[in-house]
């Protein structure tokens, strides 16, 4: 039941977050890479929205709170449930999508890589999940893993501007 109402909420937040976009440039392309783009953008704003407050609760710049801490790390846990696939198609690059996304071709030149840094993501959000709700103490290492696994990806497959 409460998994079902984690899910819920970030399914909300999901359509949430398209709305503000959908201001800018309307989602009704029929362009499918661009829907893709769209798609896995919103997705990432939902990580933000949840990854940002434990940041700054291990920073000190956030007051602990155990309940929202769990509450961000289980929304965190069920995003990474997601099959993502279908949200990167080929074509969805920089180059070839200049100014649309940051992602850098070299994610499917070197496919597998970037399945290994998901897999870390998916790894440092479900230890955080384990202890988010712990204390300040357990959550600050576990979110350094997190800001880890996040570099994994940004690093190498993420342009720095559009």
């Amino acid at each position: 039941m409460k998994f079902t109402l984690v899910l819920s909420a970030v399914i909300t937040a999901l359509l949430m977050a398209v709305a503000p976009s959908s201001a800018r440039e309307p989602l009704n392309t029929k362009d499918p890479v661009e829907k893709a783009i769209k798609a896995r953008q919103s997705y990432y704003q939902v990580v933000s929205f949840n990854a940002g407050p434990l940041f700054g609760m291990a920073k000190g710049k956030v007051a602990y709170d155990a309940k929202k801490a769990q509450e961000f790390a289980n929304n965190l846990l069920a995003l990474t449930s997601m099959k993502n696939s279908a949200m990167w198609p080929k074509g969805s690059d920089n180059v070839a999508k200049k100014g649309k996304t940051r992602a850098l071709p070299a994610i499917w030149d070197t496919y597998p890589k970037v399945v290994e840094a998901s897999k870390a993501f998916g790894a440092a959000v479900k230890q955080l999940a384990s202890v988010a709700g712990n204390g300040a103490d357990a959550l600050k290492p576990a979110v350094g893993a997190l800001g880890k696994s996040c570099g994994g990806c940004h690093k190498p497959f993420r342009a720095k501007e559009f």
